[in-house]
């Protein structure tokens, strides 16, 4: 406690204080319904009234009472959670479509995949994938497994619009999954 002999004071305290002159007009409003409807249907309609009115003028005071900044910031934080994912629908279809179609696959897929397999050599392993293909084979190419991958993924050895056409069948599950684990790994 301080020297003061003041009590410290509370965040929330004095808001009903400056609230006053609109909760004695609540009040009045209240009492004075209440004693309406007592005059004219009785107790039963008196507690009816007294009820009903007693909910209303919370729910408009609760209405007109300005939010706190932390309430108003905490909407705003979980607003922006809120948002949906754009682009979802057609990225799944971009991937269905790719394995059983390999101009998709040529057009759409590869050069995602290979955008990321480029930032990944860069950040990871200071190698440009277009500048320094054979070190970026030996950064990939672990295992033969993932020489297979290479092949899918090597941007020298990406089909041109007629080899795509002649292509009947995309790239399989097995190989895509292959081929994301490793970019993951990489």
């Amino acid at each position: 406690m301080s020297g003061t002999g003041t009590r410290p004071t509370a965040p929330g305290d004095g808001r009903w204080r400056a609230a006053g002159p609109e909760l004695v007009i609540a009040a009045v409003t209240v009492i004075a319904a209440t004693l309406a409807a007592a005059a004219v249907s009785g107790w039963p309609g008196a507690v009816t009234v007294a009820l009903a009115t007693a909910v209303i003028s919370l729910l408009v005071l609760r209405a007109l009472i300005p939010r706190s900044a932390a309430q108003a910031l905490r909407r705003k934080r979980n607003a922006q959670r809120a948002r949906q994912i754009h682009g979802y629908a057609q990225r799944r279809f971009v991937v269905v479509t790719s394995l059983s179609s390999r101009a998709m696959y040529e057009s759409d897929l590869r050069p995602a995949l290979e955008h990321v397999l480029a930032a990944r050599l860069a950040e990871r392993h200071a190698v440009n994938l277009y500048t320094e293909p054979e070190k970026a084979r030996q950064a990939f190419c672990r295992t033969r497994a993932d020489g297979a991958l290479w092949s899918w993924i090597d941007p020298a050895q990406a089909l041109d619009a007629d080899a795509r056409a002649r292509q009947k069948h995309g790239i399989s599950r097995r190989a895509l999954a292959r081929l994301i684990t490793r970019l993951e790994q990489l």
